[in-house]
């Protein structure tokens, strides 16, 4: 007869067995399924290649990684997208593209594969401002792996032994550069930021343009680089950069522009909010307790958008792939909040998308120093900072030549930009 005790005892035991017996196929439906993920280049990509293993232990995916530059990555993708070469199930960028990425038929929705794997996937948990931005037409086509905004970082200490205050305008910025870079001999540059060309140089002078008053597109649709406002804002990047800067600048990404700055060769950089993270890493940076942050100024008073950015970069699924469910998969598993907040640990990353990770104490306790202006700067940022437009990519480029050529001097601001204008009005017309 089998009393209380005898039931307990043969429910512990059946327990036991059912942890002891090996894993069945129905446990790891996708073992021995491979993915192939191309990604950004950045501390959040560094950290997810650390968690593979547990993430292959878990589901069965072998992952394999490509990592190139940011600078790179959507020519790249565009090339396999247009010749459905189905060569990656996984891509990462910028979510300036979806809309193109969506009409193109590139990518696919997500929300089908997400239900089904709700362990993996709290829409609670992000960011609302970041993700959002990944829903077109009701339908969640991408997840985003970081995000960020842009401030001025300033030295404190520099600024202070030059009688400087910190700077709230662009002519501070100006001033203050030009202080520094003479008292210094130029032996620290007054000022660094991207000047290279493409999206590194245009998504830093964006930050002029819309401080400004300018725009890229106006009311009607078209290319609006050309204005008065455009051209005040090239002329006074490429003049502060020109005078103030540090050699070879022109062909500074967010890599080399943030490894000056943090070894402490320049005084001033306008850049992104992750790079906080290792002005005040003591294991990289030489600058740490000694950085300001604040917000970019804003010149114009009737602005047509702040003059912050508010970036963010998400993981897409190929239409082409053939694993698309184990790729959503994937995606779901390296945005979730518990490889976000271990992220936090192993790498300099304050671009998290998870709401826990952003208010743990591990964040507040590695980024206290620029974490109220990081927040300041999303809450404040402009999701037009950059154009959204299908066009996108062909907009960005032909304004990084612009900014190339007038930070070069063969072509003047305002002939750099009515050159962009056409050639963007030209695309947009296509």
């Amino acid at each position: 007869m089998l009393n209380r005790r005898n039931l307990l005892m043969l429910g512990a035991a059946a327990a036991a067995l059912a942890m002891a017996a090996p894993a069945s196929a129905d446990d790891k439906p996708f073992n021995g399924v491979q993915i192939s993920v191309l990604l950004e280049g950045h501390p959040t990509t560094e950290a997810i290649q650390k968690m593979l293993p547990e993430f292959k232990e878990k589901t069965g995916i072998d992952v394999a990684i490509e990592v190139v530059p940011e600078a790179d990555i959507t020519a790249k993708e565009l090339l396999e997208f247009s010749s459905k070469s189905g060569r990656y199930d996984v891509v990462q960028n910028n979510i300036i593209y979806l809309p193109g990425f969506v009409k193109s038929g590139y990518i696919v929705p997500l929300d089908d594969f997400l239900a089904k794997h709700k362990e993996n996937f709290d829409k609670a948990d992000f960011v609302p401002g970041y993700f959002n931005t990944n829903v077109l037409d009701g339908k969640v086509y991408g997840l985003p792996v970081y995000g960020e905004s842009t401030f001025v970082m300033y030295r404190k200490d520099l600024f202070e032994q030059y009688g400087l205050a910190a700077p709230k305008t662009f002519e501070d910025i100006e001033n203050a550069a030009k202080t520094i870079s003479e008292k210094t001999n130029k032996q620290v540059a007054g000022i660094t930021m991207r000047g290279q060309q493409g999206i590194q140089g245009v998504y830093v002078w964006a930050a002029y343009l819309w401080g400004f008053g300018g725009s890229f597109l106006g009311a009607d649709g078209k290319s609006a680089l050309a204005t008065p406002e455009g051209v005040a804002a090239l002329v006074a990047f490429t003049k502060v950069l020109k005078d103030y800067g540090p050699v070879g600048v022109a062909n500074f990404g967010w890599e080399e522009n943030r490894l000056l700055f943090q070894q402490g060769k320049a005084a001033i950089t306008l850049d992104a909010t992750v790079n906080g993270a290792y002005n005040e890493d003591p294991a990289v940076s030489t600058v740490v307790g000694k950085v300001g942050y604040v917000p970019v100024p804003m010149k114009s008073t009737s602005p047509k958008g702040g003059s912050s950015s508010l970036a963010v970069h998400s993981m897409y699924v190929s239409a082409e792939s053939k694993n698309q469910e184990a790729a959503a998969l994937f995606a779901a598993w390296a945005t979730a909040k518990e490889q976000q907040l271990k992220s936090i640990e192993t790498d300099p990353n304050s671009g998290v998308t998870s709401l826990s990770a952003l208010n743990s104490d591990s964040f507040g306790k590695r980024y206290g120093a620029f974490k109220e202006g990081m927040i300041a700067a999303i809450n404040a940022g402009n999701p037009q900072y950059l154009p959204t437009v299908e066009k996108a990519n062909e907009i960005i480029n032909n304004t990084g030549i612009a900014v190339s050529k007038a930070l070069a001097g063969t072509a003047s601001a305002a002939d750099a930009l009515k050159e962009a204008d056409e050639a963007n009005n030209a695309a947009l017309a296509r």
